[in-house]
């Protein structure tokens, strides 16, 4: 049997993507992923030695995630996917109702400009107009939101509600095809709403430049059909989950990874909302985010063109959706799967006995990790980037530990500095000096907290510091004595 290792888990097993067993149950695969890799144990389950939440475990398409599948034999089984949270059935219901497109009609320059949509026999004319009777909340103006919105104005969606905070980087460019190098500096969600405009100027866009958050999502997404998740942080994510489950509108999410991507329906005629799913995300660096890892090109626009034609089914009312299942989406491998994801009865979101009822009782700060992160850093004693430079240029004995993984350091490499991987600290320690100051590196500064953190738990008693901002911080920093940036 094949053991496919997702992107997003593979530092864990030596960057391998596959990995074959003898082994005949899910248990005695677990055991002996853990004994072969020492990462691994760490990764896949929690202090408790519980396979840790973010973790769903699929045979063959099917969840054996639940510790009572563990025991069972799947010698017939001939791929076992580890997919980590960094989602057909069919429409029985329409999101435009038959009395709401009666106020609709289309002119001659809509019959022209959608004559390709009308040709089809699942849309056709009444297709079109409850196309351009929707109203639509595209969640983030990034990487996945520049094809969802490109595509669902060009198909003619009547209202796009646009949702970012950030503005636009020169580094956006390579995947948020959106926006353009005159938008830089500019705030997302206003370089999208002109975007819209260019493509159709009869489209009514709203652009809210703000993030969502469990004060403001509710009211953000109240009166519109349908939202679709194009974030790119856990914390996001389950506010947008909770809020769409609680006033009832359907969900479109969509995720990516380097060459990974995911993409799902939820809270849909009684299907599974995000955290049936995925309880709890990971913890604070574990799991590295598009911004530490990267993502090739090209994969936003797979993902979010997915995402915007599930979300054109739904206005429409035909097809197959993704609906309590999960498309996974491997671009390196050329893989593709549907996995079951169905509703879970214990949800505290929409299972038999919610405890969630209102976004403001939940601390989604505590409950995504940030708050944990925050406290984690709080209590790690950090060195500015200057602060690194001037004692490293005055010769001062240090200990650097870079802990990024090997791509990343091909791009910026910190000279002299020790590369031990987190997962290989605790037996490793013996490698540093506890008689001197060992800084730890990576690339925002987060991971290394992480790595400050498990080195103390495994008894390290030296004094340990954490480069703050970590390399993105450090390449502006010039060094005199080598003429030049690091």
């Amino acid at each position: 049997m094949k053991i496919i290792i997702s992107a997003t888990l593979r530092s864990l097993f030596d960057r391998r993507t596959e990995l074959e067993t003898e082994a005949v149950t899910v248990s005695a695969i677990l055991d002996e992923l853990t004994e072969s890799f020492s990462d691994a144990k760490k990764g896949l389950y929690d202090s408790e030695g519980n396979l840790r939440s973010f973790i769903r475990i699929y045979a063959d398409g099917r969840d054996v995630t639940d510790v009572s599948e563990h025991g069972k034999d799947i010698s017939d089984v001939s791929e076992l996917l580890l997919l980590p949270f960094v989602a057909g059935g069919s429409p029985e219901h329409k999101l435009i109702d038959d009395a709401r497109i009666k106020e609709i009609s289309l002119d001659d320059k809509d019959i022209d400009r959608f004559n390709r949509h009308l040709l089809l026999r699942e849309i056709g004319v009444k297709g079109q107009k409850r196309i351009k009777a929707a109203r639509v909340v595209v969640a983030g103006a990034g990487a996945l939101g520049s094809p969802v919105i490109q595509y669902l104005a060009a198909a003619g969606v009547g209202t796009i509600k646009i949702i970012d905070h950030d503005s636009v980087a020169a580094g956006n460019l390579q995947n948020q095809v959106i926006h353009s190098s005159r938008d830089i500096n500019r705030p997302k969600a206003a370089s999208a709403r002109d975007t819209v405009r260019n493509i159709d100027k009869r489209i009514e866009v709203i652009a809210e430049n703000q993030m969502i958050t469990a004060d403001n999502a509710a009211s953000l997404i109240e009166g519109f059909d349908l939202v679709i998740d194009c974030t790119d942080n856990y914390k996001a994510r389950y506010v947008i989950n909770d809020a769409c489950i609680l006033a009832g509108i359907p969900l479109v999410f969509g995720a990516i990874y380097q060459y990974e991507g995911q993409v799902g329906i939820f809270g849909y005629d009684g299907g599974p909302c995000l955290r049936c799913i995925y309880p709890e995300p990971p913890e604070p660096g574990l799991v590295p985010t598009c911004a530490e890892g990267g993502t090739i090109s090209p994969l936003a626009g797979i993902i979010g063109s997915i995402q915007a034609n599930e979300a054109l089914k739904l206005i429409i009312g035909t097809g197959e959706i993704l609906s309590g299942k999960l498309l996974s989406v491997d671009t390196m491998g050329l893989k593709s799967a549907v996995l079951e994801a169905g509703r879970r009865q214990s949800c505290p979101l929409c299972g038999k006995s919610p405890s969630i009822t209102e976004l403001s009782d939940i601390d989604y700060e505590e409950f995504c990790g940030i708050k944990k992160d925050e406290e984690a850093e709080a209590s790690v004693e950090g060195v500015a980037p200057e602060e690194l430079a001037h004692r490293i240029e005055s010769g001062e004995h240090l200990t650097i530990v870079d802990v990024r993984e090997p791509h990343e350091r091909a791009i910026v490499k910190f000279p002299d500095a020790l590369v031990i991987p987190i997962g290989q600290l605790a037996r490793r320690q013996k490698e540093l000096d506890p008689q001197i100051d060992t800084i730890f590196i990576c690339k925002e500064g987060k991971r290394s907290i992480l790595a400050i953190n498990t080195l103390r738990e495994a008894g390290y008693k030296g004094p340990l510091y954490n480069l703050k901002g970590g390399m993105d911080a450090m390449k502006d920093i010039i060094f005199s004595n080598e003429g030049g940036y690091l």
